[in-house]
């Protein structure tokens, strides 16, 4: 079994963010150029309108970015693109990720599930480390069944 991580904990994607936000550094500058070298039958509202979207598109992948999932004392926080929940330690029943899915899902009390976009299924080697990590929380503060 793995040993229990010193709380609190964040577990969060490497690559992925490393690709996000280089991406949006890539798109926003590349859009400015454009804004810039762009032929002058367009205007100033036309260049505006490049730059703009060059921002909503790092917006947006900042959203991706920012994905993660901060285990404390009181309990778990899972920050997905759009929605931030918080949960004690109780109401998470177990995790569980199949392989090939990009997150693993959090099974909740109330009989419904979450998926944890903060630990991303494609960097396998990272992904599994910081799921067992997450089930052995669960497992000594939660109360997730032991495992056979």
């Amino acid at each position: 079994m793995t040993e229990v991580p010193a709380l609190p904990t964040v577990w969060r994607p490497r690559t992925t963010r490393l690709v996000a936000y280089i991406t949006a550094g890539v798109i926003v500058l590349g859009l400015i150029v454009l804004a810039v070298v762009v032929a002058p039958q367009f205007g100033i509202f036309d260049r505006v309108l490049m730059v703009a979207f060059g921002l909503l598109m790092a917006w947006v992948l900042h959203m991706l970015a920012r994905c993660r999932v901060v285990a404390d004392e009181a309990g778990l926080t899972v920050v997905n693109a759009f929605r931030t929940r918080r949960f004690e330690w109780p109401e998470v029943l177990d995790v569980s990720m199949s392989v090939g899915e990009p997150w693993p899902t959090l099974d909740l009390a109330d009989g419904t599930s979450i998926g944890a976009m903060g630990i991303n299924g494609a960097e396998k080697t990272l992904a599994a480390r910081q799921l067992a990590e997450l089930k052995t929380l669960l497992h000594t503060r939660g109360e997730a069944p032991d495992p056979l």
